[in-house]
């Protein structure tokens, strides 16, 4: 569910119209909705509640600080990937104790900071970064909490491109590797053996996969308790989808009954990592039509959002639904390709698509964009990037200000030898 809605045939944010928000903030721009964040963060952490559990949010579905401390005030710790995101969510205010670290090419400079900030615990991917991960620790005069992120070999059935627990994937230890990665690294002086962990994709729709990842980590733990290696937690990672278009992925209580009657008896706290089903349909990109354009083949609706805002389309060819952001019953429909500004034929947000006709000026919402929308958009093309803003109500407060072209350029310098023209 969201609080994306229409009033009098113009589309809201709760109870905010978006001509209001792109009159005075423009466009393109990211809207979020605080009842969508607040709702789905508290439904899917209560299907937990009869089990010691930590809800970490993956920062890198949405990473904007205001989003991060919003959840963090819930009681939400992180999922992070990067020193980037650490350094966000120490911003935002997130306990250190709530973070985990995954990822599988976390620099010397990362894991020293991580290291220093006490994070709950590392998700090791590789036997080269268990010791260099233990050699750090030695230099620091500390011990890092460590679990392993194991590749159970299972087919999450979704996108290639957002499947992780498969042995062609980049991450995690082979399953059939992952006892002597243990033995090694309690072998080792500087690291704690803390958790196992493992995550298998992202934007599934089926508990089937979950259960059978479940599966082979609940044996995995007992044969390591067995050797009298104590796992105090398992992190079971994210990856439920949600409805972009004809979905029908399971409701966050149906998908805590499979996963929890699968772990019975494992008696540890569990880590979860969503991030899609918590912001993806929290947040719209909203954009305005420039242009239609016309072929003998082909209508286009130009906006001024494009794939350096939101890539998924592109990526993915991830299917979005686009809103006018002024509904008006009499105007005829038309199939047409709505496409950006930028300079590349994969330029578009939608193809083939039924849209009301739009003229230039007319505002569009592209909808179930809060995840993976403004955290993988980009400067390419020499554009800023979006502005961000967060509903609450009747309110709104801008919580990323929009990129300006001296933005643009503000890290970068031309040498002397240039600017005294030798070529």
């Amino acid at each position: 569910m969201h609080h994306f809605h229409y009033m009098n045939d113009t589309l809201h944010c709760e109870n905010v119209p978006l001509t209001r928000i792109a009159k005075e903030v423009g466009t393109p721009c990211y809207v979020y909705s605080h009842a969508t964040l607040t709702h789905h963060f508290r439904v899917f952490d209560g299907a937990f509640e009869t089990v010691d559990h930590l809800t970490c949010f993956a920062v890198k579905a949405n990473s904007n600080i205001a989003i991060l401390s919003l959840l963090g005030s819930m009681g939400a710790g992180m999922d992070i990937v990067s020193g980037g995101e650490l350094y966000r969510a120490i911003k935002a205010g997130i306990s250190p104790k709530k973070i985990v670290y995954s990822g599988v090419g976390k620099s010397v400079q990362e894991i020293d900071y991580a290291l220093s900030e006490g994070i709950l615990m590392f998700n090791i991917e590789s036997f080269e970064e268990l010791e260099l991960i233990n050699e750090r620790a030695k230099n620091l005069g500390v011990k890092a909490p460590i679990a392993l992120r194991v590749n159970p070999d299972v087919d999450p059935q979704t996108h290639p491109y957002i499947s992780t627990g498969m042995k062609k994937n980049k991450f995690g230890i082979d399953m059939k590797l992952a006892l002597d990665a243990y033995n090694r690294a309690a072998e080792l002086d500087h690291v704690e053996i803390v958790g196992v962990d493992c995550h298998i994709g992202s934007q599934l729709t089926d508990t089937a996969p979950f259960v059978e990842a479940i599966g082979k980590i609940r044996e995995l733990v007992h044969e390591l308790r067995r050797r009298n290696i104590d796992i105090k937690y398992v992190d079971i990672g994210g990856g439920l989808g949600i409805t972009y278009d004809q979905e029908q992925p399971p409701h966050p209580t149906e998908y805590a009954e499979a996963v929890l009657r699968e772990m019975r008896g494992l008696e540890c706290l569990f880590i979860l990592e969503p991030g899609r089903v918590i912001v993806g349909n929290a947040g719209i990109l909203l954009t305005k039509v420039l242009y239609n354009k016309k072929t003998p083949h082909k209508h286009f609706v130009i906006v001024d959002a494009g794939m350096n805002d939101l890539i998924r389309p592109s990526l993915y060819n991830a299917f979005h639904a686009i809103l006018p952001v002024h509904r008006d019953p009499s105007r005829v429909t038309e199939v047409v390709d709505v496409v950006g500004p930028i300079c590349e034929s994969g330029d578009f947000l939608a193809r083939g698509r039924s849209l009301q006709l739009q003229s230039s000026g007319d505002l569009l919402a592209v909808m179930s964009a809060g995840a993976y929308g403004f955290s993988m958009s980009s400067n390419y093309n020499s554009r800023p990037r979006a502005a961000e803003v967060l509903v609450r109500d009747d309110q709104y407060e801008v919580i990323r200000e929009r990129e300006t072209w001296e933005d643009l350029i503000h890290l970068e310098r031309i040498p002397n030898w240039i600017r005294s023209g030798v070529a």
